[in-house]
């Protein structure tokens, strides 16, 4: 009755990795270019230029900006390269889509840039449940990076973990 509760989950090696923790910590703003279509959905090459030309891009300075169109029509590639050549001026950096799928890009960047050497056969968990919703690219990209480095792999809490992957260990006889 007197037994001391462990906690094995504290005294264990095991790394967690929240990839909420690579989130990227900028202001990410948006540039529809549906605004600068003729009624919405129509682009007009002169019309185009002179709107892009019109608009006044402070408001982008220093800021990461997401380029796209809302509208369901097609837009020629040279719009976007247009755009951006305008917006460059202004914004730290710009991007391909929506404030999400910049967020998206820029989080997948940051896991990129992850040392797996900092992992080197430790038994990692790549947290499941994060303050962030992550799609399935982020799993898969954080898999890729640890693969070659870690002991184990491993999905969810220390508690509930689903093991992905682990090295063979090569006996020695």
């Amino acid at each position: 009755m007197g037994e001391e509760i462990i906690n094995r989950v504290a005294k264990s090696d095991l790394i967690t990795i929240d990839l909420a923790d690579y989130a990227p910590n900028v202001e990410i703003l948006e540039l529809d270019l549906k605004q600068f279509l003729f009624e919405g959905f129509i682009l007009k090459e002169k019309n185009f230029r002179a709107s892009l030309e019109r608009f006044n891009f402070n408001i982008y300075k220093n800021k990461v900006v997401g380029v796209y169109c809302s509208s369901d029509c097609i837009i020629p590639m040279w719009a976007f390269m247009l755009a951006t050549s305008k917006i460059k001026n202004f914004a730290s950096d710009v991007y391909s889509g929506d404030k999400n799928t910049v967020f998206q890009q820029l989080l997948l960047k940051n896991i990129n840039n992850i040392n797996s050497l900092d992992f080197q056969n430790k038994k990692v968990i790549v947290k499941g449940c994060g303050k962030i919703p992550l799609d399935e690219r982020m799993y898969i990209e954080i898999t890729k990076k640890l693969k070659k480095a870690v002991f184990s792999l491993m999905f969810g809490e220390a508690c509930s973990a689903v093991p992905v992957y682990k090295k063979k260990q090569i006996d020695k006889k």
